[in-house]
């Protein structure tokens, strides 16, 4: 068992329901993030030899846009063997080399200017350990960027306290399975998540349960860190119930 409590979550618990509680079809899912990269700035003809990094990849919805949108090289990398063994049941025929790694490595793992494009999405980046983790990875990132490349980044905005029944938040349910979620805002720099997934066997309900812990990031501190490690930001905007933010390599 991993001493990391995130990544544990997700190898007990979160891994095995991940792509179900989107609400959507894999192929779905990754229609949809093609859209909002492309939207975000991002684009590769086919055929040229471009490299990507998706960081926090998961089961890959943002690995096969990628792929799709002609990049001839994807790293994907993440801490759950459960979500990259998906990702490459699903991504045969595609460039995609799957790495099981902490972001924290980025600099062992990619080589200085050596990708086009990163992107770090779904709400990966409240999952580091802390502020100065994220101000790390940003400087990581930067260094493995070409100049001119971007870093692309969707997160949930956890700053406004939520309180009383507001914490509770439905995330999917059909025949079998049930997912929600509630939130307490233990300090002004975390946020503590709890799942809780009822599984339908038969007539009886199964409580599976965890909890982890996540950052809550402003987008104007976020910004002020990636101007800090040297990008500009290109987009700030909303996407969905995240936010959305693209920043170029100036130099």
């Amino acid at each position: 068992m991993t001493a990391d409590p995130v990544a544990e979550h997700y190898e007990t618990l979160l891994a095995q329901h991940y792509t179900w509680m989107f609400g959507a079809s894999f192929d779905e899912k990754v229609a949809e993030q093609r859209a909002l990269i492309e939207r975000l700035g991002v684009s590769a003809k086919a055929g040229s030899a471009r490299t990507a990094i998706d960081l926090g990849c998961g089961s890959g919805f943002q690995s096969l846009a990628l792929a799709e949108l002609g990049f001839s090289r994807v790293v994907a990398i993440d801490t759950s063997a459960k979500l990259l063994t998906e990702l490459q049941t699903r991504s045969a025929g595609f460039p995609i080399h799957t790495v099981c790694s902490d972001l924290d490595a980025l600099r062992e793992l990619v080589e200085p200017q050596s990708a086009d494009v990163a992107v770090c999405m779904g709400d990966t980046l409240t999952h580091l350990p802390s502020k100065t983790a994220v101000s790390k990875l940003f400087s990581d990132a930067y260094r493995a960027l070409q100049l001119g490349g971007l870093l692309v980044l969707t997160f949930r905005d956890l700053t406004p306290t939520t309180s009383g029944l507001d914490r509770f938040i439905p995330v999917r349910s059909d025949a079998h399975r049930i997912m929600t979620c509630f939130l307490e805002c233990e300090s002004s720099e975390t946020v503590v998540v709890h799942d809780l997934i009822h599984v339908r066997n038969g007539s009886e309900w199964t409580l599976h349960k965890s909890s982890y812990r996540k950052l809550r990031l402003a987008p104007d501190w976020v910004c002020g860190e990636l101007a800090a490690a040297g990008f500009r930001v290109e987009r700030n905007e909303p996407a969905g119930r995240l936010g959305a933010i693209a920043a170029s390599k100036q130099s």
